[in-house]
């Protein structure tokens, strides 16, 4: 084998072939540093003193499916120009790792068609090692996201395993991409996140979130200048679980076995949309909307909060923002005029909250993309059976953007 050959298969320059070896299946390709590409590791200076030789192999790019090897005596220098004593630079490798730069870069590769565990049994090598091949490239290229670009983000925390673990994300909305992972929920959670967003000089515009008040102060006291947004997600998220509330209520206090029956099994059908009932009959069962309609028959305070969901759909679809102020007036006002408590405290919640919904029309996002990103960190987490590495943990939800659903994991 010729020495052009290590330049043009494995990028290896400076060092000489000496021989082959075949060892188990496995090729070894002893080499040889020339005496003139040696330099000092510390200051790459070639003023350099010999100090002996330690034996090294390496694993790099296979041949035809076989594994391949280099074995080479690293030479120990002494640096007359910064006295450092080790091991020479080796240019195709770092001195720490027993494998090439070539090698990481082909396991880099084929992770992004397989699993971590795949990759391990193709190269033959343990899972921790393929691991800390990515983590060590996720750090690189993740570890510290950039925020001077930010305009408009969203904010969500997310559940993670058993004992009540949660992980609070932010979410540039414009590329997508996950730029802060903080540990817990609520307020505290973010506050590295402020200090990083007030060191980047970032002009944000617009946060999308919940109606916590843990947020809403949040966003209020480091960000007085953005508008706070509160989409149609969360709010009709909390009106679902308001309305699952009054049904199991009204079925408590039921006085008869006739809107006991009607009202049983139910719960699923109030949250649908009413477009998306179903109005064919399965045999001799009603239908969806027949059911439906039979349970609303028979609890008025049921109909009424019912028919109030499918109105309060239609203040994200109107015209203007004075259209969707006035609309949403008549609604708090309909919804306090009810009788029904429920419905009152929810238009009370309305009305307090009545900025962060209009500036919807101002600034038209969401935490649906959050809520899609969530939705990939809790498949990364079934697939994982959980990730003990904290680290690695928030590293891969930085780049989960980035991968396939299959890989999340």
């Amino acid at each position: 084998m010729s020495t052009s050959l290590l330049y043009h298969a494995w990028g290896l320059r400076g060092y000489t072939y000496f021989s082959t070896e075949y060892r188990e299946g496995t090729v070894i390709f002893h080499i040889r540093h020339n005496p003139e590409s040696l330099v000092c590791a510390e200051c790459e200076s070639d003023d350099l003193i010999r100090r002996g030789t330690v034996e090294r192999e390496f694993r790099t790019l296979p041949v035809g499916g076989k594994p391949v090897r280099l074995r080479l005596p690293v030479q120990r220098v002494e640096c007359r120009r910064c006295g450092a004593l080790r091991q020479a630079k080796l240019g195709f490798a770092e001195s720490r790792f027993s494998y090439t730069r070539a090698f990481e870069r082909y396991a880099l590769d084929l992770l992004r068609h397989a699993t971590i565990q795949d990759v391990a049994h193709h190269l033959d090598i343990g899972w921790d090692a393929v691991k800390e091949i990515q983590k060590r490239h996720l750090r690189r290229r993740y570890g510290k996201p950039k925020l001077k670009h930010l305009r408009r983000i969203a904010i969500d925390e997310i559940s993670i395993g058993r004992g009540h673990r949660y992980l609070t994300v932010v979410l540039d909305l414009d590329s997508g991409a996950v730029v802060f992972v903080g540990d817990g929920k609520g307020a505290d959670a973010l506050l590295p996140f402020w200090q990083r967003l007030r060191r980047s000089g970032a002009k944000i515009e617009a946060v999308a979130t919940d109606m916590s008040p843990a947020y809403i102060a949040a966003v209020t006291a480091h960000l007085p200048d953005a508008a706070l947004v509160f989409d149609r997600f969360h709010v009709m998220k909390l009106y679902n679980a308001k309305l699952s509330d009054l049904r199991r209520a009204l079925q408590r206090e039921a006085t008869s076995k006739l809107q006991m029956r009607a009202l049983k099994g139910t719960r699923w059908l109030l949250l649908k949309n009413a477009e998306t009932l179903e109005e064919e009959r399965r045999g001799r069962r009603l239908s969806e909307r027949e059911r439906l309609e039979r349970a609303l028959g028979l609890n008025e305070p049921l109909a009424c909060a019912y028919y109030l969901k499918e109105d309060l759909r239609r203040f994200w679809e109107q015209g203007s923002k004075r259209a969707a102020e006035a609309f949403l007036q008549d609604w708090i006002d309909r919804a306090r005029a009810s009788g029904i408590r429920m419905l009152q405290q929810f238009a009370k919640t309305l009305a307090g909250h009545r900025l962060g919904l209009l500036s919807w029309y101002d600034h038209r996002i969401s935490t649906g993309p959050l809520e899609g990103t969530n939705t990939k960190i809790r498949v990364m987490q079934r697939q994982s059976y959980g990730l003990r590495d904290h680290e690695f943990q928030k590293l891969k939800i930085y780049a989960i953007h980035e991968a396939k659903y299959a890989l999340v994991g």
